[in-house]
């Protein structure tokens, strides 16, 4: 499996990269539904700088819009130089999709790093209810609204980047 003995980052998208409230619409696809000055994705180019440092961190994308698009159309949302990090996704259409959205994200982080045996990793989600609290210090939390653009949700992520990455 890919990432087997590598490094890791579990990236969401909604709450991440962008405003959390993302919405679905079978003609145009996805859109947001924010206040002026939100766009999709308007994180990504942050995102690719501040994993630049660290090349040998690939990512695994733990982003619903993996059950919505599959792995390969998510991943085209992204820019060219995240889109060629990404190995896989938690989500595999071989799963049971009811069985695997019931479960809290941080045990759906976990189970795919049970497979994929990092030798380090890290989680970028704002979905914070329930994440086993073993995978806590792999585990950073961003803001909701303004996903990885807060400061302090910067700070903690690139100590924790470095750390993993020593």
């Amino acid at each position: 499996m890919k990432g087997r003995g590598g490094l890791v980052l579990y990236a969401d998208y909604d709450g991440v990269l962008h405003h959390e409230n993302v919405l679905w619409h079978p003609k145009i696809g996805a859109y947001m539904s924010a206040p002026d000055g939100y766009v999709l994705f308007q994180h990504a180019e942050l995102l690719e700088r501040m994993l630049a440092p660290y090349p040998e961190v690939q990512i695994v994308l733990s982003t619903s819009w993996v059950r919505r698009y599959g792995c390969a159309r998510a991943a085209k949302q992204l820019r060219p130089a995240l889109r060629a990090r990404v190995i896989g996704a938690t989500f595999h259409s071989r799963m049971n999709e009811l069985e695997f959205a019931e479960k809290p994200r941080g045990l759906q982080v976990w189970e795919d790093v049970l497979k994929r045996r990092p030798r380090g990793w890290l989680a970028l989600d704002d979905d914070w209810v329930d994440w086993p609290e073993w995978c806590l210090a792999h585990y950073v939390k961003t803001h909701p609204r303004e996903g990885l653009s807060d400061p302090a949700v910067q700070e903690e992520f690139a100590r924790k980047l470095q750390e993993i990455c020593k």
